[in-house]
């Protein structure tokens, strides 16, 4: 039993009549009580905690719930997780299923020079000068050159014999960009930025900056997408969104086209500018492209590969359109004069520039035209509906 001895009693036992001994007995009671108030560890009766009463529930540990749990609730991190989830993210985040090609497919056994845009002569012999009853005229022309002379000027020699002046300009290391081989679905879209990018923490032109910088031909995964300010914006990353008229995307949807009657076909899509391939439902292979631009659009449909040839000249003897491209490599013609093929002359892609063809890097041609065969299945198609379909406007050459 504790006796409790406050300061106004004790003061009364002090002076009182009592015997020596019991008021003696009583200071060592009290100092005893003050001892055990310091130092003794608060009642457990007086613990904050355990005034709060219990509301029978249960936090979930860290993690995404897809589902709801039936023994505790997925609150706290638990809620960001889940939410991230259900757009395919994952922390940290899971890379695409996906390698780059061999780089050895970007190698050609051509060298290429460009002419300037007038009237360039072509000669027996180097070192000739004056005027020659052959000639390029103006317009957009590459030769392929097998030797170079320095006599009287610089002369490159041509394929088929003939020599022409240096007027021009030599094409240097050519463009190593390669797309991405599959090995199993992704499961969101994907794209690459054809330009550097900031990221915006909100969709929105006015929206802060991140600080993040996404480079050129950078892959990013695409989680969402949401429409601000009359554009799309894609969310690459918790708080990251880019400009989605910059990202090339490639939408995976791995179920035939209808009409296509194999289970082999190539995806192109315009509006992105990508191109896709899928075999036996299952995308094994994506990159960025270059379509037809204005007036001579590559044309929506369904298509097969009729033709495939490795190297190939392609012109157009119009003056009004003149053009002249020396071995063209890795060409699959699908629809007349359009074809797939590799554009040597091509730095940039992820926008229509074209003349009618999909243009693709070197590397990626040569690893498409590896996989295709003749008779291979090509769909076109434009989501926005800003390609015209009428044939009359398709055609005359392309390249």
């Amino acid at each position: 039993m504790a006796f409790i001895v406050s300061s106004s009693a004790y003061y009364i036992l002090q002076n009182s009549k009592l015997p020596h001994a019991i008021i003696s007995d009583m200071k060592k009671i009290r100092i005893l009580w003050l001892f055990i108030l310091v130092f003794a560890p608060a009642p457990r009766a007086a613990l904050a905690q355990d005034l709060e009463p219990e509301s029978g529930g249960v936090v979930c540990e860290p993690g995404a719930y897809l589902s709801v749990p039936d023994d505790c609730a997925p609150l706290g991190p638990s809620a960001y997780l889940t939410e991230l989830a259900r757009r395919g993210m994952t922390i940290p985040p899971r890379p695409l299923p996906a390698s780059k090609p061999d780089p050895s497919l970007n190698l050609l056994p051509y060298k290429y020079f460009r002419l300037e845009n007038d009237y360039v002569p072509i000669y027996s012999a180097p070192g000739q000068k004056g005027p020659s009853p052959q000639q390029f005229p103006p317009g957009f022309v590459y030769i392929s050159y097998i030797e170079r002379a320095e006599e009287g000027g610089v002369y490159y020699l041509m394929q088929n014999g003939g020599w022409i002046p240096g007027k021009g300009a030599r094409v240097g290391e050519l463009p190593k960009f390669q797309g991405l081989v599959f090995h199993a679905n992704p499961a969101t879209s994907f794209g690459w930025a054809f330009e550097q990018i900031p990221a915006l923490s909100a969709p929105g032109y006015n929206s802060a900056k991140t600080g993040r910088q996404v480079g050129l031909f950078e892959t990013v995964t695409v989680y969402d997408v949401q429409v601000a300010d009359n554009a799309e914006w894609y969310l690459i990353a918790p708080g990251q969104w880019l400009e989605g008229r910059k990202v090339a995307r490639v939408i995976v949807n791995p179920n035939p086209p209808q009409g296509v009657a194999s289970n082999r076909w190539i995806d192109v899509d315009l509006a992105e500018q990508t191109l896709a391939v899928y075999e036996n439902n299952r995308l094994v292979f994506a990159t960025v492209i270059a379509s037809g631009a204005e007036p001579f659009w590559t044309r929506p449909g369904l298509f097969q590969i009729y033709q495939k040839k490795e190297s190939e000249t392609m012109r157009n003897n119009d003056p009004a359109d003149f053009y002249y491209l020396d071995n063209v490599p890795w060409t699959m013609y699908y629809d007349g004069a359009r074809a797939l093929h590799g554009a040597y002359w091509r730095t940039r892609f992820g926008f229509p520039q074209s003349h009618g063809c999909v243009n693709l890097s070197i590397g990626d041609a040569h690893w498409l035209f590896n996989w295709a065969v003749e008779g291979d299945w090509v769909y076109i198609h434009d989501r926005t509906g800003q390609t015209p379909t009428d044939p009359a406007l398709y055609t005359g050459g392309a390249y």
